[in-house]
C-alpha cells in the first residue's frame, strides 16, 4: 500500500511540474490580451504586399486582429500604438504547410508524437484536435518569420512517425494562442493520404537486414491497398446519399464516411504524399478517375511528370531543397533546380518543411531555390500566397491587404538571407513575442564564466 501510494503522489507530482512547465511555455506564447493596444501602425518600412508592387516607405495599419489600411500615404489613427520601421522591410508572415509541429515534440520519446494512429484508414481523426499549444517549437519555428502552418497528420513528415494510407484531416492555425480554439484558422484544410508504393525490397529493424519481396506479390499487396483507397471513397458517396436522400432511421452514423464526404464531393482537397515518378503518376490517374481535388506532397521525382501536372493542374508542395536526391543517380542538386523547373512549366508550387524541428528553416529552403534559379518574386509567393491558394484560406492570409489577417513580420533584410532577423512579428494582429527555447539557451551559454586557459 506504502508502494502504491509513493508511486501516486510521485505521478501527482510529475503531472504538475509537466503542467507548469507546459504553463509556462504557453506564457511565453501567448500576447497578452489585456495589454494589447487598440491598434497598431507600421511606418516607414519597404512594403512587400505580394499582392503587387513593394510599396517604398509605405504604412501599415492593424486594428482588431486584421489589416485595416495599406498604402504610402494611409492616415495613422491617433488611438495607434507606431512602430516606426524606417531601413526595414514589411512582408506577410511566412506559410509552413505541412508541419506535425504541436503533434511531434520530441521524435524518439514516443509519449511525445502524436502524428500516427492505429489503423490504415482514419479520415474523421483531426489534427488539431491533438495539437500541443505549448509546444517549445512553436515559438523556435515563429522566431524566424513563420506565423503559421498546417499540422498534417500521418507519414506526412521526414521526422514523423509511421501512419497509415489516410492519416486524417490536416489542420491550419496560428503560432500564438492559448488554446487551438484561438489559434485556429481551419481545422481541415485537407485529407492527407500517403500513396502506396511497390516495395519489393523492405528494411528489417530487427535483423538490421534488407529484405527481398517478389515482384509479383509486391505488386499484388500494392494493387490491394489502391482498390481498398477506391473501395472507401465508393463508400463514402453511397453514404452521401442516404444522408442526403434516405431515412435517417434506416442507416447507422459512420464517422469515417462522414470525413470523406467533403473529399468526395470536391470541397475537400486531398494531400497525396509521393515521391517517385511511377507512385506520382499512379496518384495522379486515381484521382483524376475519382474526380479529387488533388495536391502533391513531397513529389521528390515531380519534375519527370510535370508535363502530367501541369495538364491536370496540380500543384505541388515540395519538401525541403536541401535534402539528398531521391534516386542514386539522380543529379545531386535536382532538389535545389526543380522548384525553377516546376515554376517554368508552370506548375504551382509551394515549399515545406514536413517536419517540426526544421520548420524554422523555411526561409532557407526558398532562398535555396532562389540561387538555383527560381525568381525571387516567385520564391516570396511560394512560402506565403500560393499554399494559402492550395489550402483555401488565401482569404484570410498570404497577402497584406485590407482585411485579412494581420500575421505580419518586420525584417532588417531578405528573409531568405542567413543574417536577417525578424525585428517584429504580428499573429492576428498582436505584436508577439520573439523569445524561444533556442535565444535562452544562446544567452544561457553566452554568459558562461571562462574556465582555465
Amino acid at each position: 500500500m506504502k508502494i502504491q501510494i509513493r508511486r501516486t503522489s510521485l505521478a501527482m507530482l510529475m503531472g504538475l511540474l509537466l503542467t507548469a512547465a507546459a504553463a509556462q511555455v504557453a506564457m511565453a506564447q501567448a500576447p497578452s490580451a489585456a495589454a494589447a493596444p487598440a491598434a497598431y501602425a507600421i511606418k516607414g518600412a519597404k512594403v512587400y504586399t505580394i499582392a503587387g508592387a513593394p510599396i517604398e516607405n509605405g504604412i501599415v495599419v492593424i486594428r482588431d486582429g486584421k489589416i485595416a489600411a495599406v498604402g504610402a500615404n494611409v492616415a495613422i489613427p491617433s488611438d495607434a500604438t507606431v512602430i516606426d520601421a524606417t531601413g526595414m522591410e514589411l512582408y506577410p508572415g511566412l506559410f509552413d504547410p505541412i508541419t506535425q509541429i504541436g503533434l511531434n515534440e520530441i521524435n524518439q520519446v514516443g509519449a511525445t508524437v502524436d502524428t500516427p494512429e492505429l489503423g490504415d484508414y482514419n479520415p474523421e481523426l483531426v489534427a488539431a484536435t491533438a495539437v500541443n499549444p505549448a509546444s517549445a517549437h512553436i515559438a523556435v519555428t515563429r522566431a524566424n518569420g513563420i506565423t503559421h502552418v498546417i499540422a498534417a497528420p500521418g507519414t506526412a513528415g521526414f521526422d514523423a512517425q509511421p501512419g497509415g494510407l489516410i492519416s486524417g484531416q490536416a489542420s491550419a492555425f496560428n503560432l500564438a494562442g492559448w488554446t487551438m480554439k484561438e489559434m485556429q484558422i481551419n481545422p481541415s484544410v485537407a485529407m492527407v493520404i500517403t500513396w502506396p508504393s511497390i516495395q519489393s525490397r523492405t528494411f528489417d529493424f530487427t535483423t538490421f537486414s534488407f529484405k527481398e519481396k517478389p515482384y509479383e506479390d509486391a505488386k499484388k499487396e500494392y494493387d490491394k491497398q489502391v482498390n481498398e483507397l477506391g473501395d472507401w471513397l465508393d463508400r463514402a458517396r453511397h453514404y452521401a446519399q442516404a444522408k442526403e436522400k434516405g431515412n435517417a432511421a434506416l442507416y447507422e452514423r459512420d464517422i469515417k464516411l462522414e470525413a470523406l464526404v467533403p473529399v468526395v464531393q470536391g470541397k475537400t482537397p486531398v494531400l497525396i504524399i509521393a515521391d517517385q515518378q511511377r507512385d506520382i503518376k499512379n496518384a495522379v490517374e486515381f484521382c483524376t478517375k475519382q474526380n479529387l481535388k488533388m495536391i502533391l506532397g513531397s513529389g521528390a521525382e515531380a519534375w519527370r511528370v510535370k508535363d502530367l501536372l501541369k495538364e491536370k493542374k496540380i500543384p505541388v508542395v515540395l519538401g525541403p531543397t536541401e535534402r539528398l536526391p531521391e534516386q542514386e543517380d539522380t543529379p545531386y542538386d535536382k532538389p535545389m533546380t526543380q522548384p525553377s523547373e516546376l515554376f517554368a512549366a508552370g506548375i504551382p508550387i509551394a515549399f515545406s518543411s514536413f517536419g517540426t524541428s526544421f520548420s524554422r528553416r523555411l526561409p532557407d529552403y526558398a532562398g535555396t531555390a532562389v540561387a538555383y534559379g527560381l525568381p525571387h518574386d516567385e520564391a516570396l509567393k511560394a512560402v506565403t500566397i500560393n499554399a494559402a491558394k492550395m489550402f483555401g484560406i488565401d482569404d484570410q492570409v498570404g497577402t497584406i491587404e485590407t482585411g485579412k489577417l494581420a500575421n505580419l513580420i518586420v525584417t532588417n533584410g531578405d528573409p531568405f538571407e542567413v543574417q536577417t532577423q525578424v525585428k517584429y512579428l504580428f499573429i492576428k494582429g498582436q505584436l508577439t513575442s520573439l523569445n524561444n527555447r533556442h535565444l535562452d539557451l544562446y544567452e544561457q551559454y553566452r554568459k558562461r564564466p571562462k574556465v582555465g586557459n
